[in-house]
């Protein structure tokens, strides 16, 4: 059994509307940058071409989850026969808006292209992502990012690191709700990349999540007593940044009781790619 592969979250820097598209899907614009809290999976490889997921997902059936449509979809693509159990150990809350689901389909084409010895190269691998959604490429590809399109038009950036605190207030935010809300703002002027300014950024969706789940604008607004407060994504997570770590152990402290909070540190190089440099590494010998 192959251990390990970690599957980490990742944030919004922030997150601009610029438009919807003739598919339904919209033209935004992000910064997508990672942080070392990781959902953790194992594999055991088969000879007989079953794929199965060894782990319960509450709500998420073994057919709608995204490790076995990932495993499957790399399998199809090479026309391959193996197989693998895959067993996933959560630690990313689910509809949060820390990416989840996605980086576990990035994780499973990354660590499964490695592990059956097929040697795709990395664009096959994002273009299989994106099949999967739109924020599956950003997981496979492992350096943080500027993006365009729909998400997947993604540009180098490197974004500052250090401290940072989430919140995950009690509730999940469904995406697919926040973008169909008919209030969002969908008409945000596009930006250049050297233009932007966190000081000056937002998130579209954040007013439209307030209105429908209050319990996310009481955690930004709880946390912005603290530091400047972001929502990732559509929510329900938010988050603030810190020059210290005694200073995450103070809003630690503090903490409501019914809201999940922790300290992390943001990278812009996905600890993923680390497993796979060390891999790679150990089977060169």
């Amino acid at each position: 059994m192959s251990k390990g592969w970690p599957a980490p979250a990742k944030i919004n820097l922030f997150l601009q509307i610029n438009g919807r598209r003739e598919d339904g899907y919209h033209n935004l614009q992000t910064i997508f940058q990672f942080i070392n809290v990781c959902d953790q999976i194992d594999f055991q490889i088969r000879d007989d071409g079953i794929i199965e997921r060894d782990s319960d997902l509450a709500g998420v059936s073994s057919e709608d989850d995204l490790t076995v449509k990932a495993a499957k979809l790399l399998r199809e693509h090479v026309q391959g026969s193996k197989g693998a159990t895959i067993t996933v150990h959560k630690r990313i809350p689910m509809g949060a808006g820390l990416g989840g689901g996605s980086s576990n389909a990035a994780t499973v084409l990354v660590a499964l292209n490695f592990l059956w010895g097929l040697n795709l190269p990395e664009s096959d691998l994002v273009a299989l992502g994106l099949r999967l959604g739109a924020d599956v490429p950003i997981f496979v590809r492992g350096k943080s990012a500027w993006a365009e399109g729909i998400g997947e038009k993604l540009s180098p950036f490197s974004p500052e690191v250090g401290p940072i605190f989430v919140i995950i207030p009690n509730c999940k935010v469904p995406t697919q709700e926040i973008f169909n809300d008919p209030l969002l703002t969908r008409d945000t002027d596009a930006i250049k990349m050297h233009e932007f300014s966190i000081a000056s950024s937002r998130n579209d969706c954040e007013l439209v999540t307030r209105r429908l789940y209050p319990s996310v604008g009481d955690a930004l607004d709880w946390l912005g007593h603290y530091r400047p407060a972001r929502m990732s994504g559509t929510g329900s997570s938010v988050f603030a940044f810190f020059e210290c770590r005694e200073e995450l152990q103070v809003v630690k402290r503090s903490l409501p009781g019914d809201w999940i909070g922790f300290a992390a540190e943001r990278e812009n190089y996905s600890p993923l790619l680390k497993k796979i440099d060390k891999e790679s590494k150990v089977l060169k010998g």
